[in-house]
């Protein structure tokens, strides 16, 4: 399937480029967002994928986050893709709401009519951008996987579904127990119909608790911010640490003290979760 250039913009030797394609998966238009280090020119690189939240589109974290001038120096790739498919044909949330619809595609495979049409996110992310980037850019098929809010729980959910995939994964405030969330509810509710059975495999924590070979566990990181303003409702990293030491999964989950929900917290820790995925690429 072929992609069109959107924009090109180079930082730090290397290139940030915008590219949208007709998507298999979501049958619409996406755009996705890539940085290749000034290392790409002569050699094939890793690849972080960076899922982002609620109402974000593939620019916030390439803009906002700070990411960019270490992964120059790591040497590796970071890819963004948007949260949701888009467009004219694409359903929207009947209010108009930031949390179900465009801007809220929630990293699943929509099962319930309109929504199952366009909304296929697992499948575009896993499967088809992956294979989108493979073969249109130097890089390797070395993959790493992060993301924040929505985007922590597609990340972490997408890591424990396809261990083989990916070398390391991370989050940032992620919705760990969306089956837990209102955020969660809503989405799987809509996406997915009444029957919460069907919502069990989009969830980390139910997730985790069909993991059996160690050996094939990768290492996750994961901070939450103490003062962010979702924390009690929303995002419930307490089931995660316990679902992951109920299997003895390798996840390190730091509280840091006083930091809330923004780009403000994800800049004051990216570079330490960059540094975390190039030990494992």
């Amino acid at each position: 399937m072929p992609i069109e250039q959107v924009s090109s913009t180079k930082v730090f030797n290397g290139w940030h480029k915008q590219f949208s394609h007709q998507s298999t998966s979501t049958h619409c238009s996406m755009r996705f967002a890539i940085f290749l280090p000034p290392q790409a020119q002569t050699k094939k690189v890793p690849v972080l994928y960076w899922l982002s939240g609620l109402t974000c589109t593939d620019e916030n974290f390439m803009q906002k986050a700070g990411a960019l001038k270490l992964a120059a120096e790591l040497g590796f790739a970071i890819v963004c893709p948007d949260t949701s498919p888009r467009g004219d044909e694409v359903p929207d949330d009947s209010k108009g709401a930031y949390d179900f619809g465009l801007g809220a595609g929630f990293y699943v495979n929509a099962s319930q009519a309109p929504f199952n049409q366009h909304y296929q996110m697992y499948d575009y992310v896993v499967d088809e951008l992956p294979a989108i980037i493979e073969a249109n850019f130097p890089v390797t098929k070395q993959r790493a996987i992060s993301g924040h809010s929505m985007g922590g729980h597609g990340a972490l959910l997408i890591a424990f579904s396809n261990l083989a995939r990916y070398s390391s994964v991370s989050a940032l405030s992620p919705i760990c127990h969306p089956i837990s969330s209102p955020w969660g509810q809503k989405a799987f509710k809509g996406y997915l119909g009444e029957d919460e059975s069907t919502w069990l495999e989009y969830d980390s924590c139910e997730r985790l608790k069909t993991l059996t070979d160690v050996k094939a566990y990768i290492p996750a990181l994961v901070d939450q911010g103490s003062d962010d303003n979702f924390l009690a409702e929303q995002l419930n990293p307490q089931a995660l640490k316990d679902a992951a030491k109920h299997i003895n999964y390798p996840l390190t989950l730091r509280m840091q003290e006083g930091y809330d929900h923004s780009y403000y917290f994800i800049s004051s820790f990216i570079e330490e979760h960059l540094r975390f995925h190039a030990k494992y690429f």
